[in-house]
């Protein structure tokens, strides 16, 4: 016992950070302002000293949060939305609260997230860092990451929920050709930083491997991609319709994007789905109740939110689960009639 390692107090980071531990606790939390240069400090001597003020807390308290965190890219998302939903019931269910977090991809957003002692975080997004993923799991928290590209590990307690993005895109695209489309565009996401999604993104990846299965290639000028608002992909689409380009099929990466694209078609004078043939992705309202009715896939929520809560649970106490794939559903709709 006499080799039994120390464990790091909020002193022990004040005396480093040469500040007093009132001073600490107000940069853990983040609730009171505190100077630069001594939030510098405390945080250098926080990542040298490997302070963890949560795992300080579970010891004494002996027992857990019953928290888990769902941090997404876009919180306001229809998907998201009802994703968040699901879960709520399973994790009251399974004595857990949840919480959505818009994702913020900083240090210092991971270290706050680490710091608020939550049981379980759950991570559906497209940009955050898998640095700060394996924080997470360093600190001893359980991380389930819904997979969003075709390459994706981690070194850590991370488990990965795929939840049908590649087989719902090749689906998508497997439509289209079913429907006689052979000039697709495939309308990317909006980023406000015009990002366009990743090379291994799972739904591009569907795209082009359903594509080049059907001997057609997906270039360049059949993609609308880093695009930083909606007016702005809107434009790009009639700008390639009133150049006289061939399109005779649009698939967007989700439901808001192709219904974009399915408008800009309509304004520019072409008909759907007579001439244009249009899929969705998300199964969201908008696809329902816009004229004509989208054509989109819709993804297991029920059984994807399940699993995710059951995954956190189990890492919890102490297993590790293996991971999960789901597939998704092609829900036929009025943009892709072709009778």
């Amino acid at each position: 016992m006499g080799n039994k390692k120390e464990r790091v107090t909020r002193a022990d980071v004040a005396a480093l950070a040469g500040v007093s531990e009132t001073i600490v606790s107000y940069v853990m939390n983040n609730n009171r302002y505190v100077a630069k240069d001594k939030r510098e400090r405390v945080e250098e001597a926080v990542r040298v000293l490997n302070y963890r003020p949560n795992n300080v807390a579970r010891a004494l308290k002996g027992k857990p949060s019953n928290q888990i965190l769902f941090i997404a890219d876009h919180i306001t998302n229809e998907y998201f939305a009802n994703i968040v939903n699901e879960m709520d019931q399973y994790a009251y269910d399974a004595g857990y609260l949840i919480s959505l977090c818009g994702n913020r991809n900083t240090k210092e957003f991971a270290s706050q997230v680490i710091s608020r002692q939550y049981d379980g975080i759950i991570i559906s997004s497209g940009s955050f860092s898998p640095e700060y993923v394996e924080e997470f799991t360093r600190a001893g928290i359980p991380v389930v990451v819904f997979r969003r590209w075709k390459i994706q590990e981690y070194s850590g307690r991370v488990a990965l929920l795929g939840t049908g993005l590649y087989q719902g895109a090749r689906k998508a695209i497997r439509h289209l050709l079913d429907c006689g489309c052979r000039n697709i565009v495939f309308a990317d996401r909006i980023s406000k930083n015009g990002h366009p999604s990743k090379p291994d993104d799972l739904r591009l990846q569907g795209v082009i491997d359903e594509l080049e299965a059907n001997g057609i290639p997906l270039t360049e000028d059949y993609m609308i991609c880093g695009c930083h608002s909606e007016e702005e992909l809107a434009e790009v689409m009639k700008q390639k319709l009133q150049s006289g380009m061939k399109i005779d099929g649009i698939f967007g990466k989700d439901d808001y994007i192709a219904h974009t694209a399915m408008q800009a078609a309509i304004q520019s004078g072409y008909r759907v789905p007579e001439d244009i043939k249009v899929v969705g992705f998300d199964d969201s309202s908008i696809s329902r109740f816009c004229s004509p009715k989208m054509t989109t896939i819709q993804m297991d929520q029920k059984h994807i939110a399940k699993t995710a809560i059951d995954m956190i649970v189990a890492m919890v106490a102490g297993e590790q689960p293996e991971s999960v794939v789901y597939d998704s559903i092609l829900i036929k709709r009025e943009s892709t009639r072709t009778e």
